[in-house]
């Protein structure tokens, strides 16, 4: 009704707010409103004028209670522009006319008055009824140095315009304030729809810029704690749960409650038309940590029949949540129900209480009706593969003797005919002493990755004088020294590890590349000896048959011996 009487009044704003949460939202984010929509840029006229645009776009949106611009213009001022040449041609100083201004509207001290120890300024200005309007200012006296009287409009003129208000100022940019308070829906949702209203309907000039902030600034830096909080609490959780049962894969099948509990608290929070927010997502925090209870109770019962004796895993599944049927129930309704009164709370901080106790709720429903039904499947799936995995057995000694076999048989049959130039590389790159040092340290290495992180060594110290003895003024000191390394250390050490390996590598195949370029300039220098001994065979078998001819020839008198000689050398 307020609304709509108020929006008969043309240029009026108005918002509806609570005075206490209006001075919280003012100290917390430094504006009046749930969402601070900040423009900046120079020209304050400029920014004021795409503000009232913004504001039009956006109280057409749904969800928005009120929209309020921040007044900074509006303000009614006196201009006084001098004429400069008109001032030179009276002989009239800047100076002169400001101190007549001044002292005619403002006024000016002409002396001292004393009542006692008090002391006053006598202010001496023009009488109120020619201080009324700027016709005063308009016809105001200058006097000039001849005796003479000039108004002051002869020589400046004399303007009422509206002047800024206030120049707010953040990071030395000037910026004004459009402050939105949200109406029947959520302060990330109504922020989304702003932002792509304005930045589609809304043309800024270069260097002009907008900026959400109030409340809205902080569910950023609430969810950006959340995504520490979040992962840091699921991981302990995980970490306390392996430390209990001491296995990875149980401590992953318990794990499983906390995305089914997921389920049902965004169901709840559905079927209640509540929007995510800071409690809610705190709810799921507290909802993880009790959702794994009903996993506890179940794996930890299975586990106690398998110690009992009971190998059979579907007995075992069966009697187990037989017998944790109704513990698993009353650990969800005991929580559920004391989390009741505040998701039906209508009372101051209900919109707080409201959102943690549905999301806890649905969550413990979804997730014990859900553990019942998939947990045990997962727990017969994994006790199943763990069993084939025992009883499995390779062969690995047979496996290695035909390896061994086939690598003599092949090379006998290599022996049989010349090797090739990439058999000569493999043959060197598999029987070079460097190759197989690196080898067995790549191996070593291997061996080395991937450490576990387990805790120190426990030292158990006793100081005394003995255990047994009457005398009760002896003294006997127990001590217990438990190390535990930092997790960090391990996964420092992993990774230097896997860094020394890949070094490994690296060098392997660097002598490898080397060795293969050593081994095939060798081979092919061994070829070209081949084929200059064949060559030097030729000659040899060429020259020997001309020896013969030419000492055939000088035995029968058709060449000299110097022919025979020639060759023969």
């Amino acid at each position: 009704k307020i609304e709509h009487s108020l929006k008969s009044i043309p240029g009026v704003g108005f918002e509806f707010s609570q005075p206490i949460q209006l001075r919280f939202n003012e100290l917390m984010t430094g504006s009046k409103a749930d969402i601070a929509i900040k423009l900046y840029g120079q020209d304050l006229d400029l920014i004021y004028s795409k503000a009232k645009e913004a504001e039009r776009f956006i109280s057409k949106l749904s969800g928005v209670a009120s929209v309020n611009v921040e007044q900074t213009i509006g303000m009614p001022q006196v201009i006084i522009q001098f004429k400069y040449d008109k001032m030179a041609q009276y002989g009239l100083q800047v100076k002169a006319v400001n101190q007549v201004v001044r002292s005619a509207f403002a006024g000016e001290s002409a002396g001292v008055i004393y009542e006692g120890e008090r002391r006053f300024d006598l202010v001496v200005r023009l009488d109120e009824r020619y201080r009324n309007g700027i016709a005063d200012v308009q016809n105001l006296y200058i006097p000039l140095e001849n005796g003479t009287q000039i108004p002051l409009q002869a020589v400046a003129n004399v303007e009422l315009i509206d002047a800024p208000m206030q120049i707010s100022r953040e990071n030395t940019n000037r910026r004004i304030v459009i402050g939105v308070n949200v109406g029947d829906t959520d302060v990330e949702t109504l922020v989304g729809k702003i932002q792509a209203e304005l930045d589609a309907n809304v043309q800024l000039p270069a260097g002009y810029y907008f900026t959400y902030g109030g409340q809205f600034e902080n569910l950023k830096a609430a969810n950006a704690r959340l995504m520490i909080a979040v992962p840091l609490a699921l991981a302990l959780i995980f970490i306390l749960l392996f430390f209990t049962f001491g296995s990875i894969a149980q401590a992953a099948l318990i794990f499983t409650a906390i995305p089914l509990s997921a389920i049902g608290g965004i169901w709840a929070l559905e079927l209640r038309g509540m929007p995510f927010s800071i409690s809610a997502g705190i709810g799921f925090i507290a909802l993880f940590g009790v959702a794994v209870l009903n996993g506890i109770v179940l794996i930890g019962y299975f586990n106690q029949l398998k110690k009992e004796g009971m190998t059979n895993i579907r007995e075992r599944i069966m009697k187990g949540t037989s017998v944790r049927l109704r513990p698993v129930l009353m650990t969800a309704a005991v929580a559920s129900l004391g989390f009741l009164p505040m998701a039906l709370s209508g009372s101051g901080g209900a919109e707080v209480q409201r959102p943690l106790a549905t999301v806890v709720i649905g969550g413990l429903i979804s997730a014990t009706f859900l553990t019942l039904v998939v947990l045990p499947i997962l727990y017969s799936w994994l006790a199943h593969w763990q069993e084939r995995n025992n009883k499995i057995n390779l062969p690995k000694n047979g496996l290695t003797i035909l390896v061994f076999c086939l690598f003599f048989v092949g090379k006998n049959q290599a022996q049989e005919r010349p090797i090739t130039m990439e058999e000569a590389v493999q043959l060197a790159i598999q029987n070079h002493p460097a190759i197989r040092a690196t080898n067995l340290q790549i191996q070593q290495g291997q061996a080395l990755q991937g450490l576990k992180y387990s805790l120190g060594n426990t030292e158990l110290t006793y100081q005394g004088d003995g255990l047994f003895k009457k005398n009760g003024q002896r003294v006997n000191q127990f001590g217990v020294l438990q190390n535990i390394p930092n997790p960090a250390s391990i996964h420092a050490q992993n990774a230097l590890q896997n860094e020394r390996v890949a070094q490994r590598f690296l060098q392997k195949k660097q002598t490898e590349k080397e060795l293969k370029f050593q081994v095939q300039q060798l081979y092919l220098d061994l070829q070209q000896r081949k084929e200059l001994k064949k060559l030097y065979k030729r000659l040899l078998q060429m020259y020997q048959q001309y020896f013969q001819i030419a000492k055939v020839r000088a035995d029968v008198g058709e060449a000299n011996r110097i022919e025979m000689l020639t060759i023969q050398s």
